[in-house]
């Protein structure tokens, strides 16, 4: 894929959503080398492979040794004592086709001739001397362009990144957010001017941006004119010098639109950056902690210096002379750490012959993520220095048996080093349940395979995943391959994850985790034999189920997610945290009925508009149509009810499309040219029949103005390419819902050109058809129809029947289910001409197709850096949950890679519920009752009374209500049992109910769930 050739959509998709086509192409062009193919390494490779540089090299000068099969993903056992590159190479290459791959064997050091570097953009660095890393890239600064250099390493449970772009590096999008648009409410004639915007949506403009202005009545002088602005509230800022002659004052109107500039960055070379670092401070409870790992790893670099090797493991004396050096170089140090933290130096001194995978795939997803930065210039690079470190997994109360983390010269002995053979034989026998085997779940299966959680005869993990495997996800689902298409996602991934551990014990499964699974599936008895649960979802309603499911059975949870380059990690812990549904993620804003039907005020409102057509035309109608004759059987016996004046549902609607309803691919053309006529000429003009451009409201201000636009009708022209395709795209729609063949003769343009150049297109005729106007007003519903109505629907039926053959006529249609991902289908052809046809008619912007089909389709911009660094920190999370430590020792993190930033925090407390003094509730309790088969209701209520104090005032199961008193007869239920009320099934040990207490001012107190166990 270089610039000459066009990205190929079906796999790039999502990602060309987070990076643009600019940034993809500068990709295309560009070459990068990644030194050190151990767990780091491949990390990075992999993810800068699957975003599709031209092309990529690995070196590395060691053998593949047993240890790394704990984080090195693409090295195998049989690969044992073969150069780590050149045994990774094949199956890297096999992530993308597009991206060409070298494998370099030579060992990089201080004596290495370096010019073959000059082939590069972007140089990357791992396990190298830093010796080495400062020859690099001093020799990468001394080149003309600079060399882009990145060096990063993991040692145990510590990790560290430096990036240097150079002197001078153009930023050519900070943040990759799309341009902020807004409506102007006015504009003051002042020095400098006031810009006021409509109280219906904040502004979200910053000090320092560049907006522009178009459409502004009055004060024209504005319009296209592009100047910096100054905040002033959230709803207004400060622009130009306004009082001058050449500014008229503002009427009405006018679209305020930030423009993006690109930015110069100017960076310090390693060899500056070392005494006097500008570190990123991820996490503020921690605020100290870059400062020190950034001395801990200069003193790790001198000891290896001195010594030619890295500190022992859990070497004491090692980790005493690592304090040493650390306080020696402290004083050297133009940023001096005012207080070092010995515990810090000295887990890293013990551990830095480990390496810890999960923190291999946070650190190799950011370090990629600057590597594209890097060659493309899109968002904003670090500068310079991200230290992250999990010492929290360090097992405190074996520190005093070291043996317990000595190596046994197998695959796991780099985080045996780090944590201890206790937990990793804890993790061995964790039984874990992950819902979701797409992006995300790909990365947590391989961190599971590397940490070798749940192995056979001993854990268990289960995955469950319905979806099958598309071209699309190949680009961020590193498992899968081209030959994988259509196959299911959990079975899939479960078959490959055993090529990186095959002791893992997955059991993978094809169900949905949600209220028609939970019965006979994921009941109760299902989620209690699960240690944890890891949610690895793309949408909210799945997210919160299996939330309420885990709050429920009391199980801990790790839900995250991402949206293009951000992410978000939450750590759910019974007892202790809230849950992911404490908190609501805020709603869709809605859009009045009458902004889509007739005002529409931007390109989202035209999209969303033409899918509605789309669900309408070809979806809801042949279903309709479909459904009415399945019900209504003989359509003489619906002409006779008609014509009897009966009402029948969806006659009036059926009896229109059974009259309009094509036979021939001539006759789908004629129907779509209808349509263009319908939608973009008639509309306008009744519009502007019922509201003429000069009608005013009643306190006279223009009904045309601001948000509102008046319309202009769209003439039909074929040789117009927007023209052209909505009637193609239309027609092959009806011809698909019609059951009519099409071909490629049929949908050139001189054929369309001959069905339509004879066609007779009815004139506009003004009516006087309501048009709303109330933007509280709802969709009407679709009228039964009066009498005449009925007659009218008869006439049709009865016509059409005469004039057509009842079989094709009445044969049931093909309803279109919207598909954005076959560029075959025309879906997207349609919806892109359709809403830049309103658009033209509005006189709002158009735009392109790849746009149209992310809003239509409502496609999650993705990018596979994103995902890894995600899957990392929930997996460090996990390893920590298995502890049952402190709330202060978990991290939720938000994290945005085009910043870049991340941020780690302490999760939110369970919110506590005082129900009387010395009784305090939270979400994750539960009382229990065990009843026996004689146990009656009037028992059950007792219970509360004698053990809480307080009458119970409702007894509810679903939506079944078992006991309200003053509801007629339930107080006759008192004396029954249990048993008969609830009514259980035979496998049924318990019933979980909601109960509601008395409280001391007659309020209802809502209390925990009381499961309920029959006891028989």
């Amino acid at each position: 894929m270089d610039q000459g050739v066009e990205i190929d959509d079906s796999l790039y998709s999502r990602q060309r959503y987070v990076l643009g086509d600019s940034a993809m192409k500068k990709m295309a062009n560009s070459s990068i080398l990644i030194y050190g193919i151990g767990g780091l390494g491949i990390e990075i490779a992999k993810n800068i492979v699957l975003a599709g540089v031209k092309s990529i090299t690995i070196q590395d000068g060691k053998p593949a040794a047993i240890q790394d099969l704990g984080t090195q993903f693409f090295l195998r056992e049989e690969d044992v004592g073969r150069n780590r590159a050149e045994a990774s190479g094949p199956r890297l290459s096999e992530l993308n086709p597009y991206v060409s791959l070298n494998a370099l064997t030579s060992i990089l050091d201080v004596n290495t001739d370096l010019t073959y570097l000059k082939n590069f953009q972007c140089v990357i660095l791992t396990e190298a001397p830093l010796s080495v890393q400062i020859r690099v890239n001093n020799f990468c600064r001394q080149q003309t362009p600079q060399i882009r250099f990145i060096s990063a390493d993991v040692f145990g449970v510590c990790c560290g990144t430096f990036c240097d772009f150079g002197d001078r590096f153009e930023i050519t999008d900070i943040d990759g957010e799309e341009p902020k648009e807004v409506l102007i409410e006015k504009i003051s004639k002042d020095n400098p001017g006031i810009v006021t915007c409509f109280k219906i949506k904040m502004h979200g403009f910053e000090s320092g941006d560049h907006v522009t202005f178009r459409e502004i009545n009055g004060m024209t002088k504005l319009n296209g004119y592009t100047c910096q602005i100054k905040v002033t509230s959230p709803y207004t800022f400060e622009i130009c010098d306004t009082s001058g002659q050449d500014f008229a004052p503002y009427e009405h109107g006018g679209i305020v639109k930030q423009v993006k500039v690109s930015k110069m960055a100017s960076f310090k070379s390693l060899e500056q950056e070392l005494m006097k670092p500008s570190l990123l401070v991820p996490d503020l409870c921690k605020f100290e902690a870059p400062n020190n790992l950034h001395l801990g790893f200069l003193a790790l670099h001198q000891f290896y210096e001195k010594f030619n090797r890295f500190p022992n493991v859990w070497n004491v004396e090692d980790a005493n002379n690592i304090i040493s050096i650390a306080n020696v170089l402290n004083t050297q140090l133009v940023t001096k750490v005012t207080d070092i933290d010995e515990e810090v130096l000295r887990i890293l001194s013990y551990t830095s012959l480990g390496c810890l995978a999960p923190l291999c795939a946070a650190l190799g997803g950011f370090v990629a993520q600057e590597g594209i930065k890097a060659v493309t210039g899109k968002f904003t690079p670090l500068q310079q220095w991200l230290y992250l470190d999990c010492r929290e997994v360090v097992p405190k109360d074996d520190a005093g048996a070291p043996a317990t983390f000595t190596p046994r010269n197998d695959r796991y002995d780099a985080q045996r080093i780090c944590l201890g053979q206790r937990k990793c034989d804890k993790l061995a026998h964790l039984k874990l349940f992950m819902v979701g085997c797409g992006a995300i779940g790909c990365e947590m299966l391989k961190n599971y395979a590397l940490l070798g959680i749940g192995k056979k005869q001993q854990g268990c993990i289960t995955i469950t995943d319905n979806d099958l495997i598309e071209k699309s996800n190949l680009n961020r689902q590193f498992l899968f391959r081209p030959a994988d298409i259509q196959k299911p996602k959990s079975t899939t991934a479960a078959e490959a994850v055993l090529y990186i551990n095959a002791d893992l014990n997955i059991e993978a499964q094809q169900h949905k985790v949600c209220p028609q699974t939970e019965d006979k599936v994921y009941n109760d008895a299902f989620f209690e034999n699960q240690n944890l649960v890891v949610n690895a979802l793309d949408n909210i309603e799945a997210r919160r189920y299996v939330d309420s499911r885990c709050v429920t059975n009391q199980r801990a949870l790790l839900e995250s997610g991402t949206l293009g380059t951000k992410g978000h990690v939450q750590v759910i812990v019974p007892h202790m945290t809230e849950s992911y549904s404490s908190q609501n993620d805020p709603r869709d804003e809605s859009v009045p009925y009458c902004t889509l039907k007739s005002f529409p005020a931007n390109i989202e409102h035209c999209i969303q508009w033409a899918r509605d057509k789309f669900e309408s035309s070809f979806t809801g109608k042949p279903d309709l149509f479909n459904k009415f004759w399945r019900q209504n059987g003989e359509v003489t016996d619906v002409i006779q009810k008609l014509k009897d004046g009966q009402s029948v549902d969806g006659a009036v609607q059926v009896s229109k499309m059974v009259a309009n309803r094509s036979a021939t691919w001539c006759q789908c053309v004629q129907l779509a040219r209808l349509k263009f006529q319908k939608y973009f000429n008639h509309k306008a003009k009744h519009l502007l029949h019922m509201f003429p451009l000069d009608t005013k409201m009643q306190d006279g201000s223009l009904f045309w103005q601001s948000p509102k636009r008046p319309p202009v009708p769209q003439e039909f022209d074929i040789q117009n390419p927007l023209h052209f395709l909505f009637i193609v795209s239309t027609a092959r729609l009806y011809a698909g819902v019609f059951s009519i063949p099409v071909t490629s003769v049929d949908t050139s343009f001189e054929t369309i050109k001959s069905v339509l150049q004879n066609m007779k297109v009815p004139e506009y005729r003004p009516t006087n058809k309501k048009i709303v106007t109330d933007e509280s007003a709802s969709k009407p519903l679709e009228e039964t129809g009066s009498g005449d109505d009925l007659l009218d629907a008869a006439n049709r039926l009865q016509l059409t029947l005469s004039e057509a053959d009842v079989t094709q006529v009445l044969s049931p249609m093909n309803p279109v289910e919207f598909e954005k991902d076959d560029d075959t289908n025309g879906h997207i052809d349609f919806i892109a001409a359709a809403s830049n046809l309103r658009g033209a008619m509005y006189k709002i912007d158009s735009i392109d197709r790849l746009k149209a089909k992310r809003i239509a389709g409502r496609i999650v911009p993705a990018i596979a850096t994103t995902t890894a660094t995600v899957s990392g920190l929930v997996t460090v999370e996990l390893i920590k949950v298995m502890d049952n430590l402190p709330i202060e020792v978990y991290k939720n993190a938000f994290l945005n890679l085009a910043l870049p930033i991340i941020v780690l925090s302490e999760p939110g407390p369970v919110e506590k519920t005082v129900i009387k003094e010395g009784l305090t509730v939270t979400m994750w309790d539960r009382w229990e009752i065990r009843g026996t088969a004689d146990f009656t209701l009037q028992q059950f209520l007792q219970h509360f009374k004698d053990k809480y104090g307080f009458e119970v005032t409702m007894v509810s199961h679903g939506v079944k209500m078992v006991f309200v008193p003053f509801m007629p007869g339930h107080k006759k239920r008192l004396p029954q049992q249990m048993l008969k009320l609830l009514k259980p099934s035979p496998s049924q040990s318990y019933m979980d109910l909601i109960i509601n207490l008395e409280g001391s001012e007659d309020e209802d107190i809502a209390c925990p769930p009381v499961r309920y166990y029959f006891g028989v």
